[in-house]
């Protein structure tokens, strides 16, 4: 989102292009050029231009718990060590995930008074205790061993499908025709909803992300507005799912006849839909893109894979910590705290960088190589940690398996034959384009 998630004291129709000329920086500068002082991880340009990495370098050498005011998300400190991420993660009475308090993204603000319903958007991920379990319950059926193991054949199926279509002897986007696709399509079952819908789904995933990019929408508030057609959408299959005789076993079944999510608002609803959206599209999809521009970057990597495809469920592990999907997540300290000596005040805004905690070498060795066959790969932050922990990750980590073991089925090779582009956004770390060619086997 742009310079603010959930600030009402925010103009949301001040136009993207002035707020990014407002902050725009020079992204090849070197970072431990900078003083420390005015060093900010946080701006999506680095993210875009993919020059974040050694800022966070320098700040787990130099200061791991580095406080950043005056930039376009205003005063928060960065957590860049994976214990101390970890810390804060896993101490949830101690460090509120709630919107009302911020919630978990950079910019968000503490609510006072009545906070417009056109881009408050409460979800159970923003939530603190009890709320946050009881609706994060309403869900959890989905992700039980029993249905991942259900919905295997079926993922299966479609990662066939999708390969089998895919072009010869001509460069295509591996983000749009593989990556998107898959999770689209599993999205789409987990919905109930019809596949030829899923493109809809990612739309509506891809706004979230770009409410605040110049070259999407002009002012954060027409990507609001564009947000509320996905309540459109849902509203109708809600009414549709609470007619029914039987209830259904699909997300928005179990989350119209759940206590706890049945009577929800309409911007209650739509924030829970968006998060589900999000969580079932851009970590997997960016991880599958990742995954395969880090293949091709260690070639070494890819033959090792070649020679023993049983590596797979291990390397989808390595992938997922080496792209960090998910960039930071945030928190709000609810009483004055220390780490590491800093003393951070009640009301502050923490964001633990995922991203920087999967490369700290004192926990994870060479953590700044890719190795496929590592030791302890599951050990990663890319999910959370705590009662946060991803509700979805069995099914992301399942999609990447599944592709990879008929990827290696039919291709030889497939290659990245020309420069990524990377999203704007200091959230998401994700890939927009991956030029590349198939070889057949």
């Amino acid at each position: 989102m742009s310079e603010s998630e959930q600030n009402p004291g925010y103009d949301y129709r001040r136009k993207n292009a002035d707020i990014a000329a407002q902050w725009k920086i020079d992204v090849n500068r070197d970072p431990y050029e900078i003083p420390l002082a005015e060093l900010d991880p946080a701006h999506d340009d680095l993210f875009a231009a993919n020059k974040v990495l050694p800022y966070f370098e320098r700040l787990r050498k130099e200061d791991p718990v580095h406080l950043s005011e005056g930039g376009p998300y205003g005063r928060y400190w960065s957590i860049t060590k994976y214990e101390d991420i970890m810390h804060v993660d896993t101490n949830h009475q101690l460090f509120s995930s709630d919107i009302r308090n911020g919630g978990i993204r950079l910019g968000g603000q503490r609510l006072e008074g009545e906070p417009d319903p056109l881009t408050y958007l409460p979800m159970f991920i923003m939530e603190d205790q009890p709320k946050h379990d009881e609706q994060r319950k309403a869900v959890q059926p989905m992700f039980t061993p029993q249905s991942l193991a259900n919905l295997e054949p079926l993922i299966r199926e479609r990662a066939a499908l999708i390969l089998d279509a895919l072009p010869r002897g001509e460069t295509f986007n591996w983000v749009r025709q593989v990556s998107v696709e898959l999770t689209g399509r599993t999205l789409a079952t987990l919905f109930d909803v019809p596949q030829e819908d899923r493109h809809k789904l990612i739309h509506w995933s891809d706004t979230v992300e770009r409410l605040g990019d110049p070259d999407y929408f002009e002012t954060p508030e027409e990507g609001f507005k564009e947000l509320w057609n996905c309540w459109e959408y849902f509203d109708a299959v809600w009414k549709e799912r609470v007619s029914r005789k039987e209830p259904g076993s699909d997300l928005i079944s179990m989350l119209a006849n759940s206590p706890s999510t049945r009577n929800m608002p309409p911007n209650e609803y739509l924030g829970n839909m968006l998060l589900l959206i999000v969580g079932g599209n851009d970590t997997t999809r960016n991880s599958i893109t990742g995954g395969l521009l880090a293949l091709n970057q260690h070639p070494d990597q890819y033959a090792k894979l070649m020679a023993d495809p049983a590596i797979i469920p291990n390397m989808v592990s390595e992938i997922i910590r080496w792209q960090s999907p998910v960039a930071h997540m945030c928190r709000t300290a609810l009483e004055d705290v220390e780490i590491r000596g800093k003393k951070i005040k009640k009301w502050d805004k923490i964001a633990m960088w995922y991203v920087s905690g999967n490369r700290d070498e004192e926990k994870i060795p060479h953590a700044n190589e890719f190795r496929i066959d590592r030791e302890g790969a599951r050990h990663h932050l890319s999910f959370g940690f705590g009662i946060h922990r991803c509700i979805g990750n069995r099914v992301g980590e399942m999609q990447l398996r599944i592709l990879w073991e008929e990827i290696l089925k039919r291709f030889k090779k497939v290659e990245v034959v020309g420069e990524p582009k990377y999203l704007r956004s200091n959230f998401i770390r994700g890939i927009t384009e991956l030029p590349v060619m198939v070889q057949d086997r």
